[in-house]
C-alpha cells in the first residue's frame, strides 16, 4: 500500500515537471507518460522514468521504452523507496542492479554483441 502510494505520488510529480517543460506531445506507450522535447537539464542521461512518466528530449524507441517500462514496475515494486535504492546501487550502469534488470542493451549502455564481449557506451544512456 505504501509502496503504490509513492508510485502515485511520483507519478504526480513526474507528469508535472513533464507537462511544464515539454514541448512535445504527451503520449502513453507501454504504460508509460511519454514527455518529449523537454530541455535537457530536466532529466537524468538520455531521459529519466519519475514513476509512471518518462521524460526526456527525443530518446525514444521502442527499446528504450521497453527499457523505462521496467523501471516503472521499480517504482511499483519500491514506491518512494526507489530513488533511494537506486542511488545506492550507484551511477554505473554496468553495476547498478536496477539498470541491469531493466536491460543494458535496451536501455543503450551497451552495444548489441555478436556473442562474447560487452562494449561499454559512454554515460549518456538513459535512466
Amino acid at each position: 500500500m505504501l509502496s503504490r502510494a509513492g508510485y502515485l505520488y511520483a507519478t504526480a510529480v513526474g507528469f508535472t515537471w513533464g507537462a511544464i517543460w515539454s514541448t512535445g506531445r504527451i503520449r502513453r506507450r507501454n504504460g508509460l507518460f511519454v514527455f518529449t522535447g523537454m530541455p535537457h537539464w530536466t532529466f537524468g542521461r538520455g531521459g529519466s522514468c519519475v514513476g509512471g512518466c518518462y521524460l526526456t528530449n527525443r530518446n525514444v524507441s521502442s527499446d528504450v521504452l521497453e527499457h523505462e517500462a521496467v523501471h516503472k514496475r521499480q517504482w511499483q515494486r519500491y514506491g518512494m523507496l526507489f530513488p533511494i535504492l537506486y542511488f545506492f546501487a550507484g551511477r554505473d550502469p554496468l553495476r547498478n542492479r536496477f539498470e541491469i534488470e531493466a536491460g543494458l542493451e535496451k536501455g543503450g549502455y551497451i552495444r548489441p554483441s555478436g556473442g562474447s564481449g560487452r562494449s561499454r557506451i559512454a554515460a549518456s544512456g538513459n535512466d
